[in-house]
């Protein structure tokens, strides 16, 4: 077949993009540019462009990329439209099999230039993840666009709260914001981030960035008075639900969440004034929600830049990552990261909110970049009676039930079997540090399963299969049973008997 205009257009950008090193392809003002509409179907041409080159370069560089090619029997030709047909990677086939080594080009971890970032594995054990200089300078500019984009060049002083150490996000948000911004990275320490308000005072724009289950303990426990403050909050790690939101505002001026993994790259996508709104308006809209993404509770809402990554679901609805800029160190060709999700280009979900009649043109402006939607992890869910309940569908009853909301720090949910092997849903729940008052554990559990009903259909389904007393609840004060000895530096483990998630 010969190519069009548009394929020749997009594959000498593609030249002009793997070739050229001027600093003006890198600059805020150009990469303003490419989120312009115009230019939209030109950029999905070049990712699928790029895509096919970085499956070729890691076929012929990478020893374990092109092991893990032979094995799985794939030796055809491709072409952009056959990309899809490429075997995914995975964690479980890809990453334990083949050495951290073997996983680089040339089979050596590059001498000079690297950093070496650590999260849990599925076994527990850690995985380690070689980021190489071109790479963390990839991550730097990203970072630096979207904090000259979100705060217009203003002077900021940014108070990093992610965990510090081997884990990904901490030190590359130091690192790469050191030279834009005012920087004071505190860790996950309440009494550090506080120390750090009061010793600087009211003159200073601050953004903060943590775990949002860390940002919620330091809101609820602190008693000094934050409304004097000018405060903006990035978060990232897990998601937030709006609810969660509505709490975080009440104290910032602005929350936008991130959305990435150690496995892949940190800021792989961002939440936007667009995003949030659309967002919004589907927690407020159910049958909005239901129509764009198939569930009540809307999912994460993202917008990405498309010449960077190259975003695919399967038949499952899992999405596939393939890192598209030139010079990763160990690269990532169709992984399977096992979040569930979707994507959207951006005239395809304004045509599909018009059609239910959202008035687009009122809706803030933005970058016309696709979007990624975001459910949660297809391993992190739990089976009962058929019906996948995701940990957020479950920290969205939390958030939004008016009895539980404020006296549930957090939770654990596990399916077990009686001695009939009758199937139960068991659900720990976390009192928060300073709550006195009693729960009512059996008002509880029904207004879990009525919340469970009214946002998971499937749940909603196979509740005529049990009666209520097939879910149960145990409360624990602040820190005690399964909650004990938690690691302030990681997530929350929501899955009982699961190992800490990836930082």
């Amino acid at each position: 077949m010969r190519p069009d205009a548009n394929d020749v257009i997009a594959w000498a950008a593609d030249h002009v993009l793997r070739t050229c090193r001027l600093p003006l392809l890198n600059g805020p003002r150009v990469y303003g540019l490419l989120t312009l509409a115009p230019v939209q179907r030109t950029l999905e041409r070049v990712a699928r462009y790029r895509a096919v080159a970085v499956f070729r370069r890691a076929r012929k560089r990478c020893p374990a990329y092109a092991r893990f090619i032979e094995s799985q029997g794939f030796s055809g030709r491709i072409s952009r439209a056959g990309f899809a047909g490429i075997p995914e990677t995975t964690k479980q086939n890809y990453v334990k099999v083949y050495s951290i080594e073997e996983r680089c080009n040339g089979g050596v971890i590059p001498r000079t230039g690297v950093v070496i970032d650590e999260s849990s594995g599925s076994s527990g054990a850690p995985n380690n993840w070689v980021r190489g200089n071109s790479e963390r300078a990839g991550v730097r500019r990203l970072l630096e666009h979207a904090l000259a984009m979100r705060f217009q060049d203003r002077p900021v002083f940014l108070i990093n709260c992610f965990a510090l150490g081997p884990w990904a996000t901490g030190m590359n948000v130091s690192m790469s914001l050191a030279e834009r911004c005012i920087v004071k990275s505190v860790g996950p320490d309440a009494a550090k981030l506080q120390a750090t308000l009061s010793t600087f005072g009211t003159g200073y724009e601050y953004a903060i960035s943590g775990y949002p289950p860390f940002i919620k303990d330091f809101l609820d426990k602190t008693s000094h008075d934050l409304s004097p403050f000018t405060l903006h909050l990035l978060v990232g790690g897990e998601g937030i639900t709006e609810p969660l939101r509505n709490r975080f505002l009440d104290t910032f001026a602005s929350v936008f969440s991130s959305y990435g993994a150690s496995d892949l790259e940190i800021n792989m996508a961002a939440e936007t004034p667009l995003s949030i709104a659309v967002r919004r308006l589907c927690a407020a809209d159910p049958a909005l929600s239901t129509e764009l993404f198939g569930r009540v509770e809307p999912p994460m809402l993202f917008q990405y830049n498309p010449l960077d990554y190259l975003v695919e679901s399967n038949v499952e609805g899992e999405l596939i990552f393939t890192l598209l800029r030139p010079g990763y160190a160990a690269p990532k060709v169709r992984y399977n990261l096992r979040d569930v999700g979707g994507t959207f280009t951006h005239r395809d979900l304004m045509s599909l909110l018009a059609k239910h009649g959202v008035e687009c043109a009122s809706l803030p402006s933005g970058p016309a970049f696709p979007f990624l939607y975001v459910a949660g992890r297809s391993d992190l869910t739990v089976a009962f009676y058929g019906a996948k309940i995701f940990v957020s569908d479950l920290d969205a009853v939390l958030a939004t039930e008016p009895t539980l909301c404020r006296c549930i720090h957090s939770f654990q949910m596990r399916v077990t079997h009686d001695d009939n092997l009758t199937e139960r849903l068991s659900i720990d729940l976390e009192r928060v540090q300073s709550e006195g008052g009693v729960l009512d554990v059996d008002a509880a559990r029904n207004a879990i399963i009525e919340s469970l009903k009214r946002i998971n259909q499937d749940f909603r389904e196979v509740s005529k299969m049990f009666n209520e007393g097939s879910v149960t609840i145990t409360l624990h004060d602040h820190g005690e049973g399964p909650f004990a000895d938690r690691d302030i530096r990681v997530k929350h483990r929501y899955i009982a008997g699961e190992p800490h998630p990836a930082v």
